[in-house]
């Protein structure tokens, strides 16, 4: 049986929402310093990134329901964003090498896309940090439910 006393649940929350505060700064800063910010979509991942570090900062400050409302709802937008910008590169990706190679097609081409200019699977980790805040999220003391009722 797993020991989930209240200590070890609140241990694992501190973990988690640690983790997703600093996987939140080191994906803004890369995000930054890459220059991801051409075109409207790229400011998505930007403003989400902040969203989740307000709220975190918000929870901090008063621990309030609405706090923890908030940040879940960023995070399924996190979540959203990821799918999306997956998407959004591997189109990108695929629109270059068919136009470098108008004749590419099967495996070839899928390895083209996938290992292109663009990093296809770069904006996972928007979703990994979703799943982690849903986790730091789940039934929390706060909300007015117990950890670990079943």
């Amino acid at each position: 049986m797993i020991d989930a006393t209240p200590a070890v649940v609140s241990t694992l929350r501190r973990i988690l929402f640690a983790t997703l505060a600093i996987g939140a700064v080191g994906t803004e800063a890369e995000l930054l310093l890459l220059g991801h910010f051409e075109d409207w979509k790229q400011y998505g991942p930007l403003l989400l990134l902040a969203l989740v570090l307000g709220a975190q900062g918000w929870f901090v400050a008063t621990r309030a329901p609405a706090s923890i409302r908030a940040l879940r709802a960023a995070m399924w937008l996190c979540i959203v964003s990821g799918v999306l910008g997956v998407y959004f590169h591997v189109r990108g990706n695929l629109e270059f090498e068919l136009e470098m190679s108008p004749g590419a097609a099967g495996w070839a081409l899928w390895r083209e896309v996938m290992t292109g200019a663009t990093p296809a699977l770069a904006p996972g980790a928007m979703v990994q940090l979703g799943l982690i805040g849903l986790a730091w999220a789940y039934r929390h003391p706060a909300l007015g439910r117990t950890p670990n009722a079943g």
